[in-house]
């Protein structure tokens, strides 16, 4: 039996997690990337129990897990120091079957594709979908190096997605929330402190251990679109952070010149009608991009990429296309169709509701009222002297997930 093709549009956490489960369900796929090499943009990730269980599906959920640095205690706290809720990795594994995972984006790429044999990335290469195609024909995206035809396209080009303006034009797109983030990744302060998430009037600073002994740190406030420091986005963070508790000004002073990373945060408030149209299925922040108050944009986008890989699945387990498919014509295109909606009717309720969840959650985030600021400081006092499990059960339904699938047996393509 000829192997279906897909084409992987960006080569990012998404697009490479979506190539990797489709080759191992029996695809011949190519991921096509603009960039001149895999340089992934941000800094630190972190990888909450339901990304975990995706990566399970194509043999990677307990190389991540080894990559776990947080033990002990941490939680949230008020700019003066004073904790305003205390959890632990424990009572946060004990919940939802697992650690959170803080790691490097770039580590991350790297054990992606490393999964993925020489020649299936083609980094330099950037492709435009020219033809989402239909049951009666492929999928057409064309390169410089001119057209390639596909029986299924995977749209991970990012939050201004090429490819969703083009398969749904009317669409609003994303739009600025009104907050911007900083990330930085620096050496271990001398002193260990705790994990944890500050939040201030508008402004909010978390700092996280990694395992290679360096110190992920991000940041938000609200500041008009587009704006940027004077010079360098240290002198920013100074003003803003500059006065907050320990280990915060210590981590803003450890950063090299330039070597903090800015960003608006968008949102797509208006959810999309579908996550397919044609043959092209759109995935992560080409599909729902969402505020990173949850933490969950990256895991969303891996879950996408498993489920996706379940439902158009060729010679698996489940998936429309698997039944009685005596070839491409004969049995991949009506079910590759029947295998997108199931994906669409899937994903779209879950990313939907934690897009609106982490609106929410910003929204607590970016109060700058003292009056208002000191009721939600007092809320969430009140609420953790009932202990972790009420702090975390803002988390149930998302880290609790679990893959419609099972593990898949290997990592090499099934024949």
């Amino acid at each position: 039996m000829d192997q279906p093709r897909a084409l992987v549009i960006g080569g990012g956490i998404g697009g490479l997690t979506a190539a990797v489960a489709l080759r191992q369900r029996g695809w011949a796929v190519t991921v096509l990337e603009r960039a001149p090499e895999l340089t992934p943009v941000g800094a630190g990730l972190g990888l909450a129990p339901n990304a975990q269980r995706a990566l399970d599906v194509i043999g990677l959920g307990d190389r991540v897990r080894a990559l776990s640095a947080w033990q002990g205690d941490g939680g949230l706290r008020a700019p003066g120091g004073r904790w305003l809720s205390r959890t632990s990795s424990k009572a946060a594994a004990d919940r939802f079957g697992g650690p959170l995972v803080l790691v490097h984006r770039a580590t991350l790429v790297s054990l992606l594709a490393s999964a993925l044999p020489e020649g299936v990335v083609r980094t330099g290469t950037a492709a435009e979908l020219t033809d989402p195609g239909d049951v009666g024909r492929p999928a057409v995206v064309s390169t410089p190096d001119g057209e390639l035809e596909a029986d299924l396209v995977v749209a991970a080009d990012g939050i201004r997605s090429a490819v969703r303006r083009a398969l749904f034009p009317g669409h609003p797109g994303p739009r600025y929330t009104g907050l911007t983030t900083w990330r930085v990744v620096v050496p271990a302060p001398e002193r260990p402190f705790a994990p944890h998430e500050t939040w201030g009037r508008g402004r909010l600073w978390g700092t996280q251990p990694l395992k290679d002994g360096r110190v992920y740190a991000y940041a938000m406030a609200t500041a008009p679109e587009g704006a940027h420091a004077p010079g360098d986005e240290r002198s920013e963070l100074r003003r803003l952070f500059g006065d907050w508790h320990d280990p915060v000004p210590g981590i803003i002073e450890a950063a090299g010149p330039g070597q903090v990373l800015r960003h608006d945060v968008h949102e797509m408030a208006v959810p999309l009608p579908a996550y397919h149209r044609g043959r092209v299925a759109l995935l992560g922040d080409a599909a729902h991009a969402m505020q990173p108050t949850l933490g969950q944009g990256g895991n969303q986008a891996i879950e996408d990429a498993v489920v996706l890989a379940h439902h158009v699945g060729r010679n698996g387990d489940s998936g429309p296309a698997a039944e009685g498919a005596t070839g491409l014509a004969a049995g991949l295109a009506t079910g590759l169709a029947a295998g997108l909606a199931s994906y669409s009717a899937d994903r779209l309720p879950r990313t939907t509701a934690i897009v609106r969840q982490a609106t929410r959650t910003g929204r607590m985030t970016a109060v700058s009222n003292p009056v208002a600021v000191a009721v939600r400081d007092a809320l969430i006092v009140a609420v953790s002297r009932f202990g972790p499990g009420l702090i975390l059960r803002g988390f149930a339904g998302i880290a609790d997930w679990r893959p419609p699938q099972h593990t898949y047996a290997s990592g090499t393509p099934r024949q």
